[in-house]
């Protein structure tokens, strides 16, 4: 089992990366949303000057808002800065799109993006369709060091459902997931991912074949409870982000909330309602995995805290680790907030990574 860490893309954050390297992590995975963050590409080219052995990447890039072939050259020429550690990781736009006040990508057009990106990646030519028009495109100076072609890069695809993760297995080198840290969501994630591999006709290596899920980690104290202050203060605002998902996807699809908010959702809804609708979406994601807005910490419940990171004794933290990869799950990407991310990720280094 490999720990990674995610990064709240801020341009002037690079130090907390190569912290994170020093400390053993193996993966930093810059996110990507537009309207919230820093853009992705500018933190990892400074990353990659700072850093000599961790693997960089997008955590994860958005499709709907660069196309296919800007995509390649983006994640090529951080390639170029960081030969063989680079990654891609990519997705619909749950969040970022529905920031903008839209939907993600559907299934069908991220299949047709997938299957246009991952030649490019690989300096190819693809078919490239815009505005109803198709048209062979490939990168026309590859050997001139503007990108990286050579040292290949791994794609990962995000995947929240079945047909997502079908896609993973049709076209990614590994899948990023989100779900909670439960092996025994493991299985069905397999199955999905090896029903587009096998619909595509390809043969999946589970040996080679990565998979990565996003969470966060808490080092409880001897007696104290995952609900208490400083549990919340280490690791509800990756909590509360997941609520504003779960929120965002019934508003858009009519997705039923799962039995972890039950108990606080129609008080949630009542809140958003609050807002103005033209503008709720601006509203909604408000200290988006960065902190908790003063207005909602009510709704960090024990329920939501435990179903959505990993909170126990350093013991208790590396047994569920261990079955973790029993699952088949190669690495666990934490997501800590922004005030208090050295105080987790030095912890978990000093009490977790070193019992693995």
């Amino acid at each position: 089992m490999e720990l990674g860490i995610c990064v709240a893309s801020k341009i002037d954050d690079i130090d907390y990366i190569v912290r994170a390297e020093v400390l053993g992590y193996t993966h930093a995975w810059i996110a990507d949303s537009q309207m919230i963050w820093s853009d992705p590409y500018a933190v990892l080219a400074l990353a990659a000057t700072r850093t000599r052995t961790m693997r960089l990447g997008t955590g994860v890039a958005v499709a709907p808002t660069r196309p296919a072939p800007v995509t390649a050259a983006s994640i090529a020429t951080i390639n170029a800065l960081a030969p063989g550690r680079t990654f891609l990781g990519i997705g619909t736009g749950n969040t970022a799109m529905r920031v903008m006040g839209h939907k993600p990508m559907p299934i069908a057009e991220f299949d047709n993006y997938l299957g246009t990106l991952k030649p490019l990646m690989h300096g190819a030519e693809a078919d490239f369709r815009w505005r109803g028009r198709s048209a062979p495109v490939r990168h026309i100076m590859p050997d001139s060091g503007f990108v990286n072609f050579v040292d290949p890069i791994p794609l990962y695809v995000s995947g929240f459902g079945p047909r997502a993760l079908g896609l993973a297995g049709k076209h990614g080198d590994g899948v990023v997931l989100s779900i909670p840290p439960d092996p025994r969501h493991m299985p069905g994630v397999w199955a999905s991912i090896e029903r587009g591999a096998e619909a595509a006709g390809r043969a999946l290596d589970r040996a080679a074949y990565r998979a990565a899920t996003l969470t966060t980690m808490v080092v409880l104290r001897p007696g104290e409870q995952p609900d208490s202050a400083r549990a919340k203060r280490l690791c509800g605002a990756f909590a509360m982000a997941s609520l504003h998902y779960t929120y965002d996807r019934w508003r858009q699809t009519g997705q039923p909330p799962g039995r972890a908010v039950r108990d606080i959702w129609s008080d949630f809804c009542t809140h958003m309602e609050s807002f103005d609708p033209a503008r709720r979406h601006q509203f909604v994601h408000r200290g988006h995995n960065c902190w908790v807005e003063p207005d909602e910490e009510r709704f960090l419940t024990r329920e939501l805290l435990t179903s959505t990171c990993m909170l126990g004794t350093a013991s208790e933290l590396v047994d569920r680790l261990g079955a973790l990869a029993e699952s088949g799950l190669d690495e666990v990407t934490l997501l800590p907030p922004l005030e208090p991310r050295y105080e987790v990720i030095e912890q978990v280094a000093a009490d977790v990574m070193t019992q693995l």
